[in-house]
C-alpha cells in the first residue's frame, strides 16, 4: 500500500539564515507508515499551491512565536523571536489545506498558530500574564522526554476515545499558549491550571493539535505513538 507524504513545516534559524528538523518529527511520522518531506520556506504562490496538491497531510511544527499582528495584537515586551517568512509560508500552507480538507497535526506552537488563524488568540508569556491554580510548570529543562505535568483528557472527545484514559502525563517546553479558543475549535485535553492543550476542528476530517512534545518522547510514551498513527490513518 502507498504511504502517505506528509509535508513538514519547516523550523527556521533566522540568525544562521537556514531551515532545520529536529530528527523526532521526521521519525515519529515514518514510524507510523507516513512519509515525511520538509517544505521549503519561499515559494510563489502558485507553486506552492501544486506541491501542497502532492501531499497527505501536514504537520505544524514548534518553532518561534506567533506574530500577535496576525490575531490584532501589539507585540509585547514578553513575546520572543518571531519569524514573518515562517508566518506567511505556514498560514499559506494552513490555508491550501484547510480548503482542501487535508489532515493536519499541530504540536506546540502548532496548536497555537491553528488557534490564530482560526480566529483565536494567544498568551503571549504565560509567566507573565497568566496566573493558573495550580501552578504548572509549561517549560521544563531537559531531557525532554520526561513527563513534567499532566492534562486532563475530555471525555467523549476524539482524544479521549483514542488513548482511552481521562489523565496524561505530558512533557511540556512553550511559554505562550491559547488564551481564546478559536470558535471553529473545540478542546480535547487542559492543563491543572486552565490552559488548553489539545484541541480538534470537527468539520475536517483530521485537524489535530497538542501543545505537549510527542515527537520527543514518542519512543518511550505510547500515548505520543498513538497520535502520530492516528494523524497517519487519516492521511
Amino acid at each position: 500500500m502507498k504511504k502517505p507524504l506528509i509535508g513538514v513545516i519547516p523550523l527556521h534559524d533566522i540568525g544562521r539564515k537556514s531551515l532545520w528538523m529536529l530528527p523526532g518529527y521526521f521519525d515519529g511520522i515514518r514510524d507510523a507508515g507516513g512519509l515525511p518531506v520538509m517544505l521549503p520556506m519561499t515559494l510563489p504562490e502558485e507553486d506552492l499551491r501544486d506541491l501542497c496538491g502532492r501531499f497527505d497531510g501536514f504537520l505544524l511544527t514548534g518553532g518561534q512565536d506567533v506574530d500577535p499582528g496576525l490575531y490584532h495584537a501589539q507585540a509585547e515586551r514578553v513575546c520572543g523571536e518571531i519569524s514573518p517568512e515562517r508566518d506567511r509560508m505556514e498560514k499559506a500552507v494552513f490555508d491550501l489545506a484547510y480548503e482542501e480538507d487535508v489532515p493536519m497535526l499541530g504540536i506546540c506552537r502548532g496548536l497555537q498558530f491553528m488557534n490564530v488563524l482560526m480566529g483565536g488568540t494567544l498568551y503571549q508569556d504565560l509567566p507573565s500574564q497568566y496566573r493558573g491554580t495550580p501552578i504548572v510548570g509549561h517549560k521544563m529543562t531537559p531531557p525532554y522526554d520526561r513527563i513534567v505535568h499532566t492534562v486532563e483528557i475530555v471525555y467523549g472527545t476524539p482524544l479521549f476515545t483514542l488513548l482511552n484514559v481521562g489523565e496524561l502525563g505530558v512533557n511540556s517546553y512553550h511559554h505562550q499558549a491559547v488564551r481564546d479558543l478559536a470558535p471553529n475549535l473545540t478542546p480535547m485535553a487542559f492543563a491543572m491550571d486552565g490552559i488548553v492543550e489539545a484541541a480538534y476542528c470537527e468539520n475536517r476530517k483530521f485537524l489535530w493539535a497538542v501543545q505537549w512534545h510527542p515527537e520527543l518522547n514518542y519512543r518511550t510514551e505510547p500515548t505520543s505513538t498513538l497520535i502520530f498513527r492516528e494523524f497517519i490513518k487519516h492521511c
